[in-house]
This record gives structure tokens, C-alpha cells and sequence, in this order.
């Protein structure tokens, strides 16, 4: 469906060059001269490219009608991961290349957020936190504190990440999704 420019607001999905980007950012401008404009930051759901456009009254802008689904990670198999539509049970597959970074943090069971478009997941979004087991590390020394440094660590996902000294296999930690950092060690 197309849109004109003064419908054009922050979380709407549009439609460009057979991409779907989310806006961002829109600033509705209006000279003293001439006619009205929109600047508009959007960000590419695939690829997370960030791009400045403006848009004027004689564009088409084609809006995309996004749903946010929860979704069960069930399974991988190959190059495939699989996750269960929480609502109808139906199950949805997508690519290693569509998980991207997000695959390192992946666990079994995890509810996942996804971005759908004309029934095809256009991006997921992992818990911003998650709480999860150290598998390997150099074992941790008595007197070793939180401010002396950091070790690298694997956790049960296979992502490797940087946890304090006082950190030993088994211990249960908080890492931040997003970037990949130790936040906390919990109590499990």
C-alpha cells in the first residue's frame, strides 16, 4: 500500500528497491519556500545498513505491513534453524546467513523475537541478556577480583567471551547478547 509523506513515522516498515527498511528517525520539514519535505534515517533489516533518504510529496513510498511473532528455537540442521510460531505451532525455517551474529548466543528452547514480512522471518532478535553455563576456561586463582582483568571463556552456546578472573567452568553467568559481554555471575 502506498503512503504519503506526512504518514511516514518512527517503527513504520517501507519498502525500497525491493528491500524492507525500518524508519528510524523522521524529521517533517516545511520551508518558508517551497514544498514540504521528510528526512528520514532508516535501517535495513537484513544487512542493519543505516542510510539517510528524503522524501518529497511526488514519491512513492510503499509502506510494509511488519509482525513481530515469538518464536521456540527448536533445532538446526545444516545450514537451516528451525523455531516454532508460539501462536499458530507452525514452524519457520531460516538461513545461517539470516541468523548472522545471533547464531554464537543461540540455545536450545530460547523464545526469540522475529520480524516478519509477507510471511517470511526478516530478522531475529535474541532476549538482550541471557544466563548461561562457562564450558571452558583457565581455572580461576584464590584472590583473583573482579577489577584484575579478564580471561576468555566458552559457554555452552560455543560463543567464546571475555569473563572476569574469578570465573570457573560451571559457573553460571549474564552475558549481554548485543555485544557479547560478561555482565554478572548468578546464582543458579
Amino acid at each position: 500500500m502506498e503512503i504519503g509523506i506526512t504518514e511516514i513515522k518512527n517503527g513504520i516498515g517501507l519498502v525500497l528497491n525491493g528491500e524492507v527498511w525500518i524508519v528510524v528517525d523522521v524529521q517533517h520539514v516545511k520551508p518558508g519556500k517551497g514544498a514540504a519535505f521528510v528526512r528520514a534515517k532508516l535501517k535495513n533489516l537484513k544487512t542493519d545498513l543505516v542510510l539517510e533518504k528524503t522524501f518529497r510529496n511526488a514519491d512513492r513510498i510503499e509502506e510494509a505491513f511488519l509482525e513481530e511473532k515469538r518464536l521456540l528455537y527448536q533445532y538446526n540442521a545444516g545450514d537451516f534453524y528451525h523455531f516454532m510460531d508460539q501462536e499458530t505451532y507452525e514452524e519457520l525455517t531460516i538461513t545461517r546467513e539470516q541468523m548472522g551474529e545471533s547464531i554464537h548466543f543461540l540455545a536450545d528452547n530460547m523464545e526469540v523475537t522475529a520480524v516478519v514480512f509477507n510471511h517470511k522471518i526478516q530478522k531475529i532478535y535474541l532476549p538482550t541478556f541471557i544466563v548461561t553455563q562457562i564450558s571452558e576456561t583457565e581455572p580461576g586463582f584464590k584472590g583473583d577480583s573482579s577489577k584484575a582483568g579478564t580471561k576468555p571463556a566458552k559457554i555452552v552456546t560455543g560463543a567464546h567471551v571475555q569473563v572476569p578472573l574469578f570465573i570457573n567452568v560451571g559457573d553460571w553467568v549474564k552475558i549481554d547478547t548485543r555485544d557479547g559481554s560478561y555482565v554478572e555471575r548468578v546464582q543458579k
